[in-house]
């Protein structure tokens, strides 16, 4: 029988200084639930990349109240991570996969948020409403749950 979501929230200004506080809290919470540390690291770099995503693109000069909410959900078998935001949406499926060689061989530098996010965690979808709510929700499966120490 599955056991109940335990939720964990952090409401906090949509401002880079505050990256490590966010990567603090997902990878405590991820630590806690029996993660190992690779997989804390990498859940860690996929919540930093969303919420930088935020920070820089979704709000404009003219928007008081710049928050973001990360939510993390834990079940039995995963752990899921949920950033909302309520600034300017995106259509994530205009973003084209990065080709890496043309990507190195350029030198540049940024636009590989999304494909990390997806390339470190099992699940990324998206749920936009520009101007409304904006959220990316991703997914990391428990591999070994007999070593996770969720408990009810």
């Amino acid at each position: 029988m599955p056991k109940a979501k335990i939720e964990y929230k952090l409401r906090i200004p949509s401002q880079t200084e505050n990256l490590e506080i966010i990567r603090f809290f997902v990878g405590k919470v991820a630590e806690k639930v029996g993660f190992a540390e690779d997989d804390v690291g990498k859940i860690e770099l996929a919540v930093d990349e969303a919420c930088t995503n935020v920070m820089k693109h979704a709000y404009t000069e003219t928007v008081k109240d710049k928050t973001l909410d990360v939510a993390i959900l834990i079940d039995y078998q995963k752990l899921t991570l949920v950033v909302t935001d309520h600034g300017k949406g995106f259509n994530p499926d205009k973003i084209r996969q990065p080709d890496m060689k043309e990507y190195l061989a350029e030198l540049r530098v940024g636009g590989l948020g999304i494909f990390l996010m997806r390339t470190l965690m099992d699940e990324v979808d998206y749920d936009i409403k520009p101007g409304v709510r904006n959220q990316v929700r991703m997914v990391k499966y428990l591999i070994n749950r007999k070593n996770s120490k969720i408990v009810n």
